[in-house]
This record gives structure tokens, sequence and C-alpha cells, in this order.
């Protein structure tokens, strides 16, 4: 096992109701003005707005509110969030929603502290030394938003889906609560299961060195989103089975499954931000269809990690077996496994690929990645 860093300053309060009194969690810390982030409506719907604003006001705390964040978010409102922000001199930054959400927050708590443009942050142009604090009440679980310093934003200008990652970017609490999840639809609870599969997946292939102890937690966050995917597919309010879904989703991507690992890096999450950058899906339905082409493309790289997870997660034996076991059940769940699933054209594949390797390079992967090598991947989906 490598030597290694673990540190994750996130509070989680999970449970049933705990939304309720996140007004007084972030008044304890001494934020009395903040901007609240959401969507497009879906918490207003549920009542959870509502409950939110109540908690806020009966803390004391005064609020801006920053609507209309979208799947694949635009660095436009982002930017329409930090303007606000500082006009009004706030504080703090509350998302309320899915990843797509706080990964607005994220984004724009660390724009609200800097003078530049904050694109300058995704393209390694500045790093971040600073950030609002942010705060995050999830209605989704997938993306491990509520417990990493992860932040992904789409440039609608330029159609690259960029990321940045910062410590300071924790958010200080997150709520969890499983029970706000249960009016995800089937094909998100899907797109859902293939992205947190996705998190803890990437490194286990591509790390030169990744220790047991690693793999297992790997291979049970794996079984269990399985398990809980199925059975919430069909039961949509089992509680326990939700819980465990998004208590998996957390642990796939807040460090806990890469610690002691060597020389991993995310070359499906880098692929697929091209698809969704272009074609506007759903990260995870292009996760699904990057994924089973890409492993086909690089098991001779690392072949015993390959057969263990055949063994371990299907009780099969090959490379292949497993493979072809894992798209399976892609497909079982609804999630796109081709191109043509999504409605992109063959005739794409060329562009999609120059849009990756332009991420490829940012990453330090571009030598490995050519555009070359990402149309060979892509052609296999």
């Amino acid at each position: 096992m490598n030597a290694f860093t673990y540190y994750n300053p996130t509070r989680i309060e999970f449970g049933q109701g705990k939304e309720n009194t996140i007004g007084s969690m972030i008044a304890e810390q001494g934020i009395k003005r903040l901007l609240l982030v959401y969507g497009t409506g879906s918490i207003k719907k549920q009542g959870l707005y509502d409950r939110i604003i109540a908690s806020l006001i009966s803390a004391g705390i005064e609020y801006e509110e920053l609507d209309g964040i979208v799947s694949n978010p635009l660095l436009s409102r982002v930017e329409d969030g930090i303007a606000l922000i500082k006009s009004k001199n706030l504080q703090a930054v509350l998302g309320v929603g899915g990843g797509s959400v706080i990964d607005s927050a994220k984004a724009i708590a660390a724009g609200a502290l800097y003078e530049g443009d904050v694109w300058d942050f995704f393209v390694q142009k500045a790093a971040i030394s600073q950030a609002l604090p942010v705060y995050a009440v999830m209605t989704l679980a997938a993306t491990a938003s509520e417990m990493n310093g992860n932040s992904v934003v789409m440039n609608e200008t330029t159609k690259q889906k960029y990321s940045i990652a910062s410590v300071l970017l924790n958010p200080k609490i997150s709520v969890i609560n499983p029970a706000l999840m249960e009016t995800v639809t089937n094909d998100y609870l899907a797109y859902s299961a293939v992205d947190i599969i996705a998190h803890t997946i990437e490194v286990y292939f591509t790390a030169t060195d990744h220790p047991h102890l690693q793999s297992r937690f790997v291979e049970s966050i794996i079984k269990t989103v399985i398990e809980t995917t199925e059975i919430l597919l069909h039961d949509p309010e089992n509680y326990n089975a939700r819980a465990e879904f998004a208590w998996a989703s957390t642990q796939a991507l807040n460090g806990l499954t890469s610690s002691g690992t060597a020389g991993g890096n995310f070359p499906n999450h880098m692929i697929e931000h091209a698809l969704s950058a272009l074609y506007n899906i759903a990260h995870g339905a292009g996760l699904s269809i990057v994924i089973p082409a890409w492993m086909k493309w690089y098991k001779g790289n690392n072949l015993p990690q390959f057969e263990r997870l055949a063994k371990e997660v299907f009780g099969l034996q090959t490379a292949d077996q497993g493979i072809a076991a894992l798209e399976r059940w892609f497909h079982s769940i609804g999630a796109p496994i081709r191109l043509a699933d999504a409605n992109i054209p063959r005739q794409s594949i060329d562009e999609l690929a120059q849009n990756a390797h332009g991420l490829a390079v940012l990453w330090g992967m571009g030598e490995i990645y050519s555009t070359e090598t990402i149309i060979d991947i892509l052609k296999k989906a």
C-alpha cells in the first residue's frame, strides 16, 4: 500500500428529516446570509423548498435564490451566481438538489472570492486558494458531490465539460435523507447506478498498485449498487435499499476507495464528458456507453484485475465474461450501451474524439489517449 494523506472535512447528517434543521446547522457556523442554489422546480413540487426556506428563516438566515440549474450544469449560470454573491455580499452557498446543483454551488463558491474568470480554474490557468463555505441537501445519489471537492461544469460557448477539485470545496455539512430520493425516475436511477460504479472502477482498473483492501471496498460498493438498484426499480419506496444505495454512492468518490493506490486515472469520465458536452445526454447514460467499450480496449493492460472483477462481482472466470456481464446489467436496468441507443450518430465519432482529447491533454493523458485511440474506443461502442 502506498503512502497517502486522507482528509475529508465534510460532516454528513444522514437520515429522515435531517433537512428540516439545515438552517440551524448553518447558523451554528456563523453564517447569516447565503445563496440558495437549486434546479428546475422539483424541490418545490415535493415540498422540500418550503421546508428549507422555513428552516433558514427560523435560524435567522437571509438568502438569495439561484434556480434553473440543469443536468450538465452551465458555466453561465455559475457566473450568474457569482455575480449575485458579490452584489449582495453573501457568506456561503447552499445547494439543494443532485450533483449538478452541488457542483454549481462549489464553482460559485470558488469564483465568488476570485477576481478573474472562474473558468480559469477549469482550464488550470489559476489554482483555487480560497472559497466560500458550501452546504448541501441531496435529492439524488450519484456523484458523491456531497462529500468531495469536485465540480464539473459545462462551458456552453466552447462545448467543453471540464472539472475542478479542491478540498476547499468540500461541503462543510451535507444532509443525506434517502426518503428525498424516492421520486427519482427509473432512468435516472439507472444512470446514477452507472455513475457510482464508474467512480469505483476507474482507479480499480488503471492503478499501477491497487491494494486488496481497496479492491474489496470497490467490489462491495458495486455489489451493493447492483443489489439495491434492482430492488428500487420495482420498489422505489424501499427506504433501506434507498439508504444503502445513497451511502454506497457517497463512499464511491469521497477518497476512500483510492487511498493507498498509485497511478490511477479517469479515462471513462474523460471520454464521456465529450458525449454529454456535445449531445447533452445524462452523464451516467454516457458512461454506460463508454465503459464497456473502454473495458474491451483496455483489458489487456491489467488482465488480473479484470478477471478479479468477473470473479468477485459476477461469479465468473474470464475478463471477457466480466465485461459482458457488466454490459448486460447496464442494458437490463435501461441504460444505453451503444452510441445509437442515445441517438449519437457514428459519424460524430471523430468530433467526439477531438473534444475528449482536449480534456485528455489537460488531465495529462494526451499521449496515452490520442485522438486516434479515442476513436478506436468509441468505435467499439
